[in-house]
């Protein structure tokens, strides 16, 4: 374990401070607060009992908050979201990298740099991957109709609205228990995220970009400033760069390289992370630029100063990430389970004593089990897996076969007092999913999430336990988070959209109904048959004399407009128009207020 009494992170995350907002509240248009950093006041204490230390040290630098100094021309606001905005001073006006979530956050965040660097003009954007914390707040930076570029790095627009046709509600309401926003902030309460302190909640929205980056090596002139990039797909985000600034000595690492371990699967569900990938990017960003930067920065966090100090953080950082891969690789390779392996690990003494591999986003237990699944998939391999009864079903029989629910309760509440609280939780889950209405059950169940949560040193493992405790106490919180907003809908292509109806087809209700629509798209220039069969809707082409049951000529806006539930108003249709309805009423919607911790 480092050192508490180590203050250089706390000297950095406060270096180049300028200024900052108060009170520290961002509102929307509508009188909604969509962010409150002053709800984070409380951190300035001492450590609580309430709270691991470590995690509490990490929210303390996450709350740092205002505009700061990063270099010469180079600035980034801090605290206004979970992830940071950075200015970059060109010729004529301003380059925005990484916007934030929300419009509201990035529009008070470029107001902040203005207030004290000018009122320049954007001129560039740059999104350094396809995660929504690093482009939604677009529009707060850019008005209508600005012709400046927007800069991405290659299949940036394809991933980034991706997620949201396919698991988008189920990966928006378990972000709600991985990021806390629900849970009342305070010493008992939500921290942070480790990451940063939480999720804005404001609008969303998105600019396609205007310039792709294709390779690595790959240099433009921005407004005045030169700049060098390195393409890392398949590390933090499928579609991800980091980038050099040869004439101002500073490397920008995206979220490639991060003051804690990353996620390498993130808790509210993803596509598994290669951390062996990830190693290789940053190893060949240390050969690219290092030698070449004085200052590193990422789109979270604090900067590094000096080039000593961050060739080490990113020689360290890239052993963390090799480490977890080749020791879960080595173990599996032995016979462990993804599971076991997560209890045997531990990081080497040097890696383990620097701050910024800690586990406060990622852990070493989630990920190795991640790393596992990549390779080998959920089945461990014993038959007794192979076929489990479903939650409920077990739970029943696991608390039958423990002797009843009063004598489970009974051995739980001892090893709740023992302190043994992984079993508890085990226990009381069955108890509860055996019974949700078994009231004792639910409260030392929640009592258990709490004192879990209290102790996690990783923020969404604590937000999880809390969240779960107040589900379980009937504080069910709400997914206020919309992430397929306008702007994300219209940069879906046709085929994305059919596909996010193909996944709401509710497949038994449609195993008998055969359907065909052609859809012409005047706005586009192409068209597309849906048909429909064995409860599954599949993209086509038209085959010569074989006729649709419905035509349909109209443009994406139309489309969009269609599956929002908006009519068919100004769509030419011709052919048996019933055909449509009949499709309509077949798509399910999806469940944005599941519960996750009780059946």
């Amino acid at each position: 374990m480092p050192s508490f009494s180590d203050r250089i992170d706390y000297e950095n995350a406060d270096k180049g401070f300028v200024a900052t907002i108060s009170p520290g509240v961002i509102k929307a248009a509508d009188g909604r607060t969509v962010w409150n950093i002053d709800d984070y006041d409380f951190l300035q204490g001492e450590c609580p009992d309430s709270a691991n230390p470590s995690l509490w040290r990490q929210s303390q630098l996450n709350a740092r908050h205002g505009l700061f100094q990063v270099t010469d021309g180079i600035y980034q606001v801090r605290g206004f979201d979970l992830s940071n905005i950075s200015f970059i001073e060109g010729d004529s006006g301003v380059i925005v990298i990484d916007p934030l979530i929300s419009t509201e956050c990035a529009a008070a965040a470029l107001a902040l740099y203005r207030e004290h660097r000018g009122d320049r003009p954007v001129t560039a954007v740059i999104y350094t991957h396809s995660h929504g914390d690093h482009f939604g707040g677009v529009r707060g930076v850019l008005p209508e109709g600005a012709d400046v570029p927007i800069i991405a790095p290659a299949g940036f627009l394809e991933h980034a609205v991706s997620e949201n046709v396919y698991a988008g509600t189920a990966m928006t309401r378990r972000a709600v228990y991985m990021y806390g926003a629900e849970v009342p902030k305070g010493p008992e309460g939500q921290l942070s995220a480790g990451l940063g302190l939480t999720t804005s909640t404001g609008t969303i929205s998105l600019i396609p970009p205007t310039l792709d980056i294709t390779e690595t090596g790959q240099e433009e002139v921005v407004d005045g400033v030169r700049i060098v990039f390195q393409l890392t797909p398949g590390t933090e985000a499928p579609s991800e760069m980091n980038f050099h600034f040869p004439d101002k000595r500073t490397l920008c690492m995206a979220e490639n390289a991060t003051h804690n371990l990353h996620n390498l699967l993130t808790l509210r569900g993803a596509v598994v992370r290669n951390p062996h990938t990830w190693a290789r990017y940053l190893t060949e960003a240390m050969e690219m630029f290092a030698r070449d930067s004085d200052v590193l920065f990422a789109s979270h966090h604090w900067p590094t100063w000096g080039n000593e100090h961050l060739t080490t953080f990113l020689t360290q950082q890239r052993d963390l990430y090799a480490y977890l891969h080749d020791q879960t690789l080595r173990l599996l390779n032995q016979g462990y389970t993804g599971i076991e392996i997560a209890e045997m690990i531990e990081l080497p003494p040097a890696l383990q004593r620097a701050w910024h591999t800690h586990g406060y986003y990622g852990s070493v237990s989630h990920n190795v089990k991640a790393i596992y699944q990549h390779y080998m998939g959920w089945f461990d391999g014993n038959p007794a897996h192979l076929w489990e009864l479903p939650p409920v079903e077990s739970a029943k029989k696991h608390v039958e076969f423990m002797g009843g629910a009063d004598e489970a309760l009974g051995k739980a509440r001892a090893s709740f007092d023992a302190g043994d609280l992984r079993w508890a939780a085990q226990v009381l889950n069955y108890l509860v999913f055996a019974d949700p209405s078994n009231t004792t059950a639910r409260e030392l169940l929640a009592k258990v999430y709490d004192r879990l949560g209290h102790g996690a040193e990783n923020g969404p493992w604590r937000n999880f336990y809390l969240q779960g405790a107040a589900e379980l106490r009937g504080d069910k919180a709400n997914t206020a988070l919309d992430t397929l907003n306008p702007d994300m809908a219209m940069a879906l292509t046709v085929e994305q959209i059919f596909d996010s109806m193909a996944i709401r087809v509710n497949g038994p209700r449609a195993w008998d109904t055969e359907l065909a629509i052609d859809w012409n798209f005047t706005d586009l220039k192409k068209a597309v048959r849906l048909s429909l069969s064995n409860g599954v809707l599949i993209q086509t082409h038209a085959e010569p004399g074989t006729p649709a049951d419905l035509t349909l000529t109209l443009t994406k806006p139309q489309l969009l407009a269609m599956t929002a539930g908006g009519g068919m108003e100004g769509v030419q249709a011709s052919g048996d128009q019933k055909v449509m309805a009949t499709l309509l009423g077949l798509l399910d919607e999806g469940d944005r207020e599941f519960d996750i911790v009780t059946p």
